[in-house]
């Protein structure tokens, strides 16, 4: 009698999969992303060896209004001063226990900023300029900014800056810049600099950056004007008064800039918000409008930024902040009623995206990051939950083949994990494109809770694996990685991780995730 062979090899096979750490992916199509990109992430910020849930925010200042402009005053003695307009009026949030309200009675909260030898200079564009400063006595002032002019109508400066040791300002509805007749002057004569004859295309002056070529202030910084239409005039010199010292460099196309709060400084560079995404002045400018979208410090997200751009352009709250405390910078975006924020590693350049975050601006102060409401103002990266509520992170990582062209079954899934507390997680597999949807449960708010359904502990029921074969909720090991194998029955040729958590009073780590699966050898 012939014995039969059996091949009592192990037919499954390992596979590490890193977690996400290229951050999100709009720009490429599912089937050509890198494995470590991600489709989806939401409130989970890539790092350089792990993927973590963003912080929350907590409640600095009760208004009971909206708050559309934040503003520091950085004192020289140290003690800033942080304040707030919001109700036509003006706050003084530095002690949150108590706003003050100081009594102003405007006509617009919306007001461009900019701090400029000891003094606050505020203009929206519908009311007189504003100015702040401590007088040698300590005394706080807030009062109207003294300047004049030939034909200057005060009331229509709309955006401030600073350049060349001037202040400068733009005109709301044209094409004139106002500059101080003098260096270093904080009132006095302001003297226009009309671009309308340089300006090929028309529209009217948005803002006034200051460039700066070797990464600080020195006498080789560009001053570059940024047009409604997209154009960007760019001027060297430093004295706009003498013909000798003050030359037009070019005028570049570029996008069209998204309202007046369109800047931000980098890294010695000026980074716009735009109608094609988020452009570096020193990429954008040697070249025309065809191919800034391939350029933009935002490329990799491109494709959620246009999407955003296109139908949310004209609406309040475009915003970029550099948040140098959390090593990333936020572009605040209104969509619809509501807003979410792109979010881009400054080490990696890996981008994530906010939700849940009702910003409609946002201010630094003492380095930390607040943003205002419409009834006051929230400290933000604050505690682990959103203002006693949930944070929910969703990531959907990019299909992998798993190290293999063949079909394949996923067996077990095992996602390395830490947190301080337990946490509500469901992780599983989306194949070869086709997405499905798994919910997940609140927070469970406690330890010693078993993964497992008990007899003994009914409420401990929804955590069964049984109960939902293709996403699993349970509870980490508490300040440990937790390394657990969970049941994932899935099969295909390329697989998409889905990770999601719920909850609150809890910072989660993500590292990696262990993959095991089973090649079918020879399956058509």
């Amino acid at each position: 009698m012939l014995r039969r062979l059996v091949n009592r090899a192990n037919k499954s096979r390992n596979y590490i999969l890193s977690a996400p750490l290229g951050g999100l992916n709009a720009r490429d199509s599912l089937d050509s992303m890198p494995e470590t990109d991600a489709i989806v992430m939401d409130n989970y910020i890539p790092g350089e060896t792990k993927i973590s849930l963003r912080k929350g925010f907590s409640r600095f200042a009760l208004i009971g209004q909206p708050v559309r402009t934040l503003v520091e005053f950085r004192a020289e003695n140290g003690l800033n001063r942080f304040f707030a307009f919001a109700a036509k009026s003006l706050w003084d949030i530095t002690s949150n226990s108590q706003p003050v309200n100081l009594n102003k009675s405007f006509m617009s909260d919306d007001w461009q900023t900019v701090q400029f030898k000891n003094r606050l200079f505020a203009v929206n564009g519908y009311d007189k300029p504003q100015t702040f400063y401590i007088d040698d006595n300590g005394d706080e002032i807030w009062q109207d900014a003294q300047f004049q002019g030939d034909n200057l109508i005060p009331e229509l400066l709309v955006n401030v800056t600073s350049a060349k040791q001037r202040l400068w300002f733009v005109e709301k509805g044209s094409m004139k810049a106002w500059y101080s007749e003098n260096v270093s002057e904080v009132m006095g004569n302001l003297v226009s600099f009309d671009l309308t004859t340089m300006a090929r295309d028309g529209g009217y002056l948005v803002a006034i950056a200051s460039w700066t070529q070797d990464g600080g202030q020195g006498m080789d910084d560009l001053t570059v004007f940024l047009t409604s239409e997209g154009e960007a005039l760019v001027y060297a010199g430093n004295n706009p008064n003498s013909a000798d010292d003050w030359t037009l460099k070019g005028v570049f196309r570029i996008a069209k800039p998204i309202g007046y709060r369109c800047t931000m400084p980098y890294q010695g560079d000026i980074i716009v918000i735009t109608e094609d995404g988020y452009l570096p002045l020193s990429k954008a400018l040697p070249i025309e409008c065809a191919n800034n979208s391939q350029i933009a410090f935002s490329d990799k997200i491109r494709g959620l930024v246009l999407s955003r751009t296109r139908s949310n352009a004209n609406k309040f709250g475009w915003q970029a902040l550099l948040y140098s405390r959390g090593g990333y910078a936020i572009f605040n975006v209104p969509v619809n009623q509501q807003f979410e924020q792109h979010v881009i590693n400054t080490n990696t350049g890996a981008w994530c995206r906010f939700t849940g975050i009702p910003a409609l601006c946002w201010g630094l102060y003492n380095g930390r990051a607040y943003f205002g409401t419409d009834d006051g103002v929230m400290l933000f990266d604050d505690g682990y939950s959103d203002n006693h509520g949930f944070i929910e992170g969703v990531v959907e990582q990019a299909y992998s083949n798993l190290g293999s062209q063949n079909l394949k079954k996923v067996q077990l899934l095992n996602p390395r994990t830490k947190s301080a507390n337990p946490y509500a997680l469901v992780v599983y597999t989306n194949t070869d494109f086709a997405e499905t949807e798994q919910g997940f449960e609140e927070n469970i708010g406690y330890s010693g809770v078993s993964k497992w359904s008990s007899l003994s502990h009914p409420a401990q029921a929804k955590w069964s694996s049984l109960a939902h074969p293709s996403g699993v909720k349970w509870a980490t090991l508490q300040g440990s990685i937790r390394s657990q194998w969970i049941g994932n029955s899935a099969t295909g040729f390329k697989f998409s991780l889905v990770f999601k958590t719920k909850t609150r009073g809890n910072l989660i780590d993500w590292y990696n995730t262990g993959i095991r699966l089973e090649d079918g050898a020879g399956i058509l």
